[in-house]
């Protein structure tokens, strides 16, 4: 070190400030010591020492809170303000070291040691300062704070050491830092660490600006977007759609809140509507989120219909409804009584199988009317496609879910009566098998999680009531027939059917015609031979088409004012009819030889089945016709067989196969005919063509046949026994087996029936031929 000097002087503590020295600046002072200090350095020589205090908060610092190193300054210029502070101005002379506190009561004074400097001019200290220009021009690029004037004034210092102090001055850096810079005496290391320093600074700068940028770029999109929205909104406006996109986005907000789904639903609906509305209107997946998300809202998810539980007004209304079925009414009564006990059982899946127009899509209906539900019924006949049943994926244009959530929607309760009409006449092909895919839905185990393709979300089918209508049970697959409740309605009697076309058919046609009680009559015994002689069906839709010809008839003679009252009678029907299409019952007139009567089960219910049988000289050959299928070809057969091997005992010449060719025929040969039940009705007629005995007239049968004459149950008795009736047979044989089944039997027919049940054809014989 050369030449130091020490000297005695009044402190100055700063706050938050540093002085270098050559610099000037001004001070604000208003703690009393220091005013006092002040004061004293202007009776002086104005020279006083600037040190900064360590901690700024401080008030009153002792000597251990300031730094040691500061510096020695020159009071140019010192000003009182009207608020009591002085202000003056300061410039920095040499860097100075504290040595040691003198007290006194008035201000804080101090004996200092003088820094000198060692001037630098070398080669290494000129490429320092080159680079701390260099890199402060930098930093003055990068920065806003500092003007380019001032680089100007900076480049013209000479000496090394006073161009670091003044570049650390015009750094915004802690005070630490600037504190850091004026410890450091050897000018070399002082401009080492200054070009450290701003080095940091430029790379904190750097980092600052690209930050800045980033923010402004998104500050500018925002803007754009804003603009872009508003410019939208004027223009839908200008055009007279005046919410446009937000306000519908709004009022679908709206009804999202205030529907009934669930909560993750609802989270989902959200988020749909989030994307929606940033989606370009022009898009072709906007529509297609829009439909979604109306979807959502639409469809009940927990809104329940409350159940009417009352079993005598049920059965009232039932009753009102449908005159008959028995079974069905019992059975929905029965699911009423269970519910009434246990408020929580899950909706029964019935399966109404029978022939046409016997009242099973108005039974789903009445049932839904009885117990207060909402009803929704889709058909099912000719639908091929899985689609139809589980919607398509939203990924395909024009998707919609399947037709199970489309009549919920349209229900509007999760507990609707859901009617699936025609479950037998579905079809499969290359689009998939929607009979596999009603697995689901009819199984109350799975059904309260039911997945549709469109809606992707969990749908609780559970609390619906599904009737499902069939007229054949054979057409529908064995897993789904498995998971139903099958509830089988015959065909009506005779004694049903007029008092359902009095009491239901009529009333409706009337109505429907305009035409009063008063100007238009059917008499009981015109229903009857209405029934008999113009209907045989099974249920009473060809009868309710016959009483809308009538109505329209007997409507045209009171336009006309040909007739005042209209009166159908017994004997007038002919006239508005025309002659009867059937005659009276199917039964011979005679017994009849070679020809006898076997009960059929069709898909329209039962029917009467004329078995014919003739034989001419030949050489034992077998001819069947009338269309008939494999199973009713190998019946004739079997027949056959069995009598040829019991010839003898029936009176048959044991050669007749030798020298007799046989026809079996079976009449209306444009239907077609299959099944084994023919099969004794078959060997009777064989024995009586052969043996000459004739069958009586009044005997229907029903029965399969085997190679040892033994009478094998069938099914659809009381179907058969139906048609039996219908067509005037008065004695009915049938397997043993099916005794069990007369009970089905509704008891009007049973009583004009006589029942007999057989195990072999031995026994049938017996009852069917005439004479021994």
């Amino acid at each position: 070190m050369e030449k130091q000097k020490t000297r005695i002087l009044p402190l100055l503590p700063l706050r938050g400030l540093l002085v270098y020295p050559t610099m000037v600046l001004h001070l604000d002072v208003g703690r009393e010591k220091s005013v006092q200090a002040l004061e004293q350095v202007m009776l002086d020589d104005q020279h006083i020492f600037l040190s900064t205090q360590k901690e700024v908060a401080v008030e009153d610092p002792t000597g251990e809170q300031i730094y040691e190193i500061g510096t020695l300054s020159k009071v140019n210029q010192m000003l009182k303000l009207p608020n009591g502070t002085i202000r003056v101005l300061v410039e920095g002379v040499q860097r100075g070291k504290i040595l040691r506190y003198i007290d006194g009561e008035e201000y804080l004074a101090v004996e200092i040691e003088l820094i000198e400097e060692e001037q630098q001019s070398d080669i290494e200290a000129q490429a320092l300062m080159r680079t701390a220009l260099q890199q402060f021009e930098q930093y003055i690029n990068l920065s806003k704070k500092v003007t380019p004037e001032t680089l100007a004034s900076v480049q013209d210092i000479e000496e090394p050491g006073r161009l670091a102090d003044v570049i650390a001055s015009h750094l915004s850096l802690k005070i630490k830092e600037k504190q850091k810079v004026l410890e450091i005496i050897d000018v070399k290391d002082r401009l080492h660490h200054l070009i450290s320093l701003l080095n940091n600074e430029k790379e904190v700068l750097g980092l600052e600006k690209k930050i800045g940028q980033r923010v402004k770029k998104a500050m500018e999109q925002t803007q754009k977007e804003y603009y872009l929205r508003e410019q939208m909104k004027a223009i839908q406006k200008e055009l007279g759609d005046k919410e446009g996109k937000s306000g519908e986005v709004a009022t679908l907000k709206e009804k999202i809140e205030g529907s009934d789904m669930p909560e993750h639903v609802r989270e989902i609906a959200f988020k749909e509507l989030d994307r929606y509305e940033k989606m370009p209107g022009s898009s072709a997946e906007s529509s297609v989120i829009r439909n979604y998300i109306e979807w959502l809202i639409n469809l009940p998810w927990t809104t329940e219909t409350e159940d009417r539980l009352d079993l005598n007004h049920t059965e009232t209304i039932l009753n009102e409804d449908h005159y008959g079925l028995e079974k069905v009414k019992e059975r929905v009564l029965e699911y009423i009584a269970v519910q009434q006990l246990t408020k929580s059982l899950k909706g029964p899946i019935l399966c109404l199988a029978g022939p046409p127009g016997v009242g099973k899509t108005s039974l789903a209906r009445s049932v839904a009317r009885a117990i207060g539900r909402n009803f929704v019924r889709i058909s099912l006949g000719g639908v091929r496609d899985e689609a139809e049943i589980r919607g398509h994926r939203r990924t395909y244009v024009g998707a919609m879910p399947g037709r199970l959530i489309q009549g919920m929607k349209k229900a509007g309760s999760i507990n609707p009566v859901f009617l699936l009409d025609e479950i037998d006449k579905m079809a499969n092909d290359f689009r998939g098998d929607p009979s596999s895919a009603l697995l689901e839905v009819l199984d109350p185990e799975q059904n309260n999680t039911f997945s549709d393709h469109f809606i992707e979300e969990p749908y609780d089918l559970s609390k619906v009531m599904f009737i499902t209508t069939a007229n054949n049970l054979a057409t529908i697959p064995g897993p789904l027939l498995d998971r139903m409740e099958i509830i089988s309605i015959a065909g009506y009697t005779e004694v049903e059917k007029v008092h359902i076309a009095k009491n239901h058919l009529l009333p409706k046609q009337l109505k429907a015609h305009g035409l009063k009680k008063s100007q238009f009559q059917v008499k009981d015994e015109a229903i009857v031979t209405l029934a008999r002689q113009y209907t045989r069906e099974a249920g009473v839709r060809s009868m309710e088409r016959q009483l809308a010809s009538l109505c329209r008839k007997g409507a045209k003679q009171l336009v006309a004012g040909e007739k005042k009252r209209v009166t159908i009678t017994a004997k007038n029907i002919e006239d508005y009819l025309g002659k009867p299409r059937f005659r009276y019952g199917q039964a011979e007139m005679e017994d009849q030889v070679g020809a006898a009567t076997g009960l059929a089960y069709t898909t329209a219910g039962g029917d009467t089945l004329s078995i014919e049988v003739s034989t001419t000289p030949g050489k034992g050959k077998l001819s069947l016709t009338g269309k008939l299928g494999d199973v009713m070809k190998e019946s004739a057969h079997a027949a056959l067989s069995y009598v040829r091997s019991r010839a003898k005992e029936f009176g048959i010449d044991p050669q007749f196969y030798e020298k007799t060719d046989i026809h079996i025929h079976v009449p209306e040969g444009a239907t077609p005919k299959d099944g084994p039940s023919a099969g004794i009705t078959m060997a009777t007629a064989l024995v009586s063509a052969l043996s000459g005995r004739a069958v009586r007239k009044d005997v229907g049968m029903t029965g399969e046949i085997t190679l040892r004459g033994r009478v094998l149950p069938i099914g659809g008795l009381k179907e058969k026994s139906l048609s039996a009736h219908r067509a005037g047979l008065q004695t009915i044989i049938l397997p043993k087996e099916n005794e069990k089944d007369i009970e089905d039997i509704p008891e009007s027919v049973r009583n004009d029936l006589t029942f007999i049940p057989v195990n072999h054809l031995d026994e049938v014989l017996k009852h069917a031929l005439v004479g021994e």
